[in-house]
């Protein structure tokens, strides 16, 4: 696998891993006013790349339909978007403020690996969609959007680390134990990514609906992960600056580069 290839699908991976060895410095989460930031950022990017490295590609493919170009791309979205509706309703939430699952018993620590863990496993199948799409050559996917796309899940997976290790160590978890924890969070998006990139590689035919679904995921986690934190607490311009940031950049790499 060419090393390119391998930097894109291991970048996110990276974001998890920083965050995580946060509590190797720390005893506290991260500064609120960065966390809006990083989030902000990666909300920004993750529209951006939904609109013109999967949904303008989808359509692309769609064109000899006619009138009827949008149907695929409407329903793998809509899937997406049910798909991470679903996956929500069966794991813990990541904004949960009790200390315990109200259905589980699970300590929010727990709760908070396993709501990491589980979330990431839809991320990095997006990834790999974007990545099958670039190395197919028959979706106006570039190498620069595919690695923006991968930056922006980095950043966002920053913070993400740091609230699975810092709460366990505040539970008393030696700080090595809560690091290993935290980037083993992430281990499973890299995976999921692999394992996605080499099945939409198998099925081009259908490959407008598998663009369309990674933006309904992605889509969902910005609405329902990345907007709420970014908004949390005091008004603040920070993460709406971020996310403009995050949105021009993205959207500069992909016509550049494309």
């Amino acid at each position: 696998m060419e090393l390119s290839i391998l930097r894109t699908i291991f970048t996110p991976l990276l974001g998890t891993t920083l965050g995580a060895a946060s509590v190797l410095f720390f005893h506290e989460r991260i500064d609120k006013r960065a966390e809006r930031a990083m989030n902000g950022f990666a909300a920004g990017v993750m529209v951006a790349a939904s609109v013109w490295s999967l949904l303008i590609p989808a359509l692309d493919r769609t064109t000899s339909m006619g009138k009827f170009a949008f149907f695929p791309v409407v329903a793998g979205f809509w899937l997406g978007t049910l798909f991470m509706l679903a996956l929500d309703r069966m794991v813990p939430h990541l904004h949960g403020k009790s200390e315990e699952g109200p259905e589980t018993g699970l300590d929010r620590s727990t709760m908070l690996l396993l709501a990491v863990t589980i979330h990431n496993i839809p991320e990095g199948m997006a990834l790999g969609v974007v990545i099958a799409g670039w190395l197919s050559g028959g979706v106006s996917i570039s190498e620069g959007a595919a690695l923006a796309l991968a930056v922006g899940l980095a950043i966002q997976n920053f913070p993400e680390g740091a609230i699975v290790s810092l709460p366990m160590h505040a539970r008393g978890m030696k700080r090595e134990k809560a690091f290993i924890n935290g980037f083993l969070s992430g281990v499973v998006e890299p995976v999921a990514t692999v394992i996605t990139m080499v099945l939409a590689s198998r099925v081009l035919p259908f490959m407008a609906y598998s663009l369309s679904f990674a933006a309904g995921v992605m889509v969902y986690v910005v609405v329902e992960e990345l907007i709420p934190e970014t908004a949390e607490g005091t008004h603040s311009n920070i993460g709406v600056l971020a996310f403009a940031a995050g949105f021009t950049l993205m959207m500069t790499l992909d016509i550049a580069l494309g």
